[in-house]
């Protein structure tokens, strides 16, 4: 899990920096910051559903064919993925927070000025 929030993390800061021009010209424009707060927020939860439909449908996949060379595979149930798959959203929302509340206050002087 660790990983994953890193990784949601790193990669959303990494966006965010490289589109500081781009949030101050929308907010130079009249976007409002929770506007780009909710942008930055909505590609963290892509990011994690993404992995999670990955993970879920190669989980469900080795585990068929694991059924071959073990006797007794068990799936886990719907609630229990389901329970799981809630959690790691849980915790893309938080690791995209940072960076999203970073996009939200980007000084728009500054980043008309850069580069």
């Amino acid at each position: 899990m660790l990983i994953a929030v890193v990784g949601v993390a790193g990669v959303l800061a990494f966006s965010v920096s490289a589109r500081t021009r781009e949030f101050g010209v929308r907010l130079a424009v009249g976007a409002a910051p929770r506007h780009l707060l909710a942008r930055v927020l909505s590609e963290g939860l892509r990011i994690a559903a993404i992995g999670i439909a990955a993970g879920a449908a190669s989980g469900y996949a080795l585990a068929r064919a694991a059924v071959g060379f073990f006797d007794q595979v068990q799936l886990p149930g719907v609630w229990p993925v389901a329970a799981a798959a809630a959690v790691l959203i849980a915790a893309a929302v938080v690791a995209s927070l940072m960076p999203a509340t970073r996009a939200s206050r980007v000084d728009v002087l500054q980043a008309l000025r850069s580069e």
